[in-house]
């Protein structure tokens, strides 16, 4: 088997630099000059024992050669050690989230839960109610039932006395027309507005 060729590192392009011209801006000369980026290329093969996206860029970073100050190399430093903690703080904020959100699915589960406990109680006080107020309404129909019937029954002992004293008073009538009849007079009452 053939060993695989191990490949060129890669080949840092530079451009060319520009003349001072007339165009460029006006450079003071007693304001130190700051130190331009140097102009990289990164590899983009990824680095093997690397695991992060920082650290790889770290590692290429290091792997390039690199012809800047230290400024640049602490500036990049300080650039990863900045991601890496604003990365640090996004993930802890987003875990915290998390935490508040599953603390307020719980809390809206328990009102859930005790919504409808209440609402189970209030319901079954509702029926019991519901059942007492059938029961004495039942209690209470039945009361006016036996109240009618017992008014009827005295309506009827109230109209078989009337009768009993119609009866009655017809007896009487026919025995006192039967005296006027058999001995020929006429009773007084009943045409007292003729006579004279």
């Amino acid at each position: 088997m053939e060993e695989p060729q191990p490949q060129p590192p890669p080949v840092e392009q530079k451009e060319p630099e520009k003349p001072n011209l007339p165009n460029d801006p006006v450079v003071d000369e007693n304001e130190p000059e700051k130190p331009q980026p140097p102009n990289v290329v990164i590899n983009h093969e990824p680095n093997p024992k690397v695991t992060s996206p920082l650290a790889q860029q770290v590692a290429d970073h290091a792997d390039t050669n690199d012809t800047g100050d230290s400024v640049d190399k602490d500036a990049m430093l300080a650039r990863v050690v900045t991601e890496k903690r604003l990365a640090l703080i996004k993930a802890w904020e987003e875990s915290e989230k998390t935490k508040a959100e599953n603390r307020a699915y719980k809390k809206l589960s328990a009102v859930g839960l005790w919504e409808d406990s209440k609402k189970a109680s209030v319901e079954a006080e509702l029926k019991k109610i519901e059942e007492n107020m059938e029961k004495k309404k039942a209690e209470y129909v039945e009361k006016m039932k036996n109240r009618m019937a017992e008014i009827h029954r005295l309506a009827e002992e109230k109209r078989a006395i009337v009768e009993a004293q119609k009866r009655e008073e017809f007896l009487d009538l026919e025995e006192t027309a039967a005296k006027f009849r058999s001995r020929g007079n006429t009773p007084r009452k009943i045409f007292g507005c003729f006579s004279r």
